[in-house]
């Protein structure tokens, strides 16, 4: 299901970082996220409403320039 905030999102198993890139191009690196957390936001019917309670301020991020 398309986001209207999340434009694109990856994860890396073995270092458990959630990559996500805005819809505003912004790219974060998510920290820690284990792979349950991840499975659950892939499967949510609202990307965002799931980051924002589930990823957002629980877990150490970085923007990173692309």
């Amino acid at each position: 299901m398309p986001s209207s905030v999340i434009a694109s999102y990856g994860y890396d198993k073995e270092e458990q970082i959630l990559r996500i890139v805005f819809v505003s191009g912004m790219v974060y690196l998510y920290k820690g996220v284990p792979l349950s957390i991840f499975e659950s936001f892939k499967r949510s019917g609202s990307k965002g409403i799931y980051f924002n309670q589930f990823i957002k301020n629980r877990y150490a991020f970085e923007r990173v320039n692309e």
